[in-house]
């Protein structure tokens, strides 16, 4: 307690120079909390919305499937049939047919992949309500970012051509029945949706699927035949993103706080260099070298709390103003799965971890120039002479 008494009442005859140190240590504070909330926030966005849009609990994959290739959709697909057959029929599965083909917008030729999915399904957030139409046409739905590119809008027609599965090319024209907003770049980029009974009529692959996306209410279990791949298997590349993003932000933030930590070193060994009859009195009085290395320390550690409640006076307000309307990008569109407009996440562990991050790191900066007063002798500390 002496030393704490002691640490108050020298940083505040301190006066300028410790609220100084007090408000960059608390700008540290701010950006390191305020960087990994966007980054948290991001992540929990990203992944509800690659759930919640393209693989629901999990998908069941043919084997040979490979989603980076498409040229392996030719043969990726099987009957549905069997426990595959009961999952969807009670709802826990839906089924997607992958196509190759070509469309041609205003005579441009663009590779395009068709996907048949069930205008009933339920698993995921795609509006494939749209599909379903009395009219005698090939209804189709597509995302913004395929609307923008191939210069389409609600209502147009598009010729397709694409290749059943003896070879033979066909061809036909797709009504755009709907343009549908997704933040999930592989559920739109070159996408184009169709009914699935109409697209396994197109192919001559009547009952046949590429792969089953699961809804939440599925059991674990296994269906002769496919391949399951779990949530963690088909996010591994938005979490691998968001690490390197993680990463690059740790570089941000050690400046920050090697800065604001290099204030309170350079403070601390000036305040030896001049405190020295000081630090004299405090073992001629009887305090031992270490009770006085004590009260540097401390003094020095004293300096991030103060930091913590400053950046909490404005920080707090600041969070929860942020947390609520968001941060918009824009609406960029770099091939990754982010939101226009994210809204940061602050966890509790976030802002402790912070916390002690800082405070430990301010209290280690301070010990180390602290340790010079073990080794001075009372006499000459008195005289202000140091050893």
């Amino acid at each position: 307690m002496l030393a704490i008494k002691l640490a108050i009442k020298n940083l505040i005859g301190a006066g300028l120079r410790t609220w100084l140190i007090v408000a960059v240590l608390s700008f540290s504070f701010i950006i390191i909390i305020f960087y990994n909330g966007i980054i948290d926030g991001w992540n929990r966005q990203g992944r509800r919305d690659t759930i919640n849009w393209e693989i629901g609990a999990g998908q069941f994959w043919t084997p040979g499937f490979d989603t980076y290739d498409p040229f392996t959709y030719e043969k990726a697909h099987k009957p549905i049939t069997g426990k595959a057959l009961k999952l969807v029929t009670e709802g826990d599965a839906t089924p997607i047919l992958l196509e190759q083909a070509f469309i041609y917008p205003q005579g441009r030729m663009q590779s395009v992949v068709l996907k048949g999915i069930d205008p009933n399904q339920k698993i995921l957030k795609l509006p494939t309500s749209y599909l379903k139409t009395e009219k005698e046409t090939y209804p189709a739905i597509i995302g913004k970012r395929m609307a923008k590119t191939a210069n389409l809008k609600e209502g147009n027609h598009v010729l397709v051509r694409w290749r059943d599965k003896n070879g033979t090319f066909d061809a036909h024209e797709l009504t755009i029945e709907k343009i549908f907003n997704c933040d999930v770049p592989p559920v739109d980029n070159g996408q184009i949706y169709l009914p699935l009974d109409l697209l396994q009529k197109m192919t001559g692959l009547n009952k046949e699927a590429t792969l089953l996306v699961t809804g939440n209410h599925f059991k674990n279990e296994k269906l002769s035949g496919w391949i399951f791949k779990d949530r963690h298997f088909l996010l591994a590349d938005l979490e691998a993103i968001i690490q390197a993003k993680k990463g690059g932000g740790i570089v941000l933030e050690g400046l920050l706080l090697l800065i604001a930590l290099l204030a309170i070193f350079d403070t601390q060994v000036l305040s030896i260099f001049r405190r020295q009859k000081e630090i004299g009195t405090y073992i001629a009085l009887g305090m031992t070298r270490w009770q006085v290395v004590g009260v540097f320390t401390v003094e020095g550690a004293t300096h991030s709390l103060l930091a913590a409640l400053a950046g909490a006076a404005y920080g707090i307000p600041l969070f929860w103003y942020l947390g609520h309307i968001g941060i918009n990008f824009g609406g960029p569109d770099m091939g990754i799965t982010i939101a226009e407009t994210i809204y940061p996440y602050y966890s509790i562990q976030l802002i402790i971890t912070t916390i002690v991050l800082v405070v430990l790191s301010a209290t280690i900066v301070s010990y180390l120039p602290s340790r010079k007063i073990a080794r001075m002798k009372p006499t000459e500390a008195l005289r202000g002479k140091i050893q």
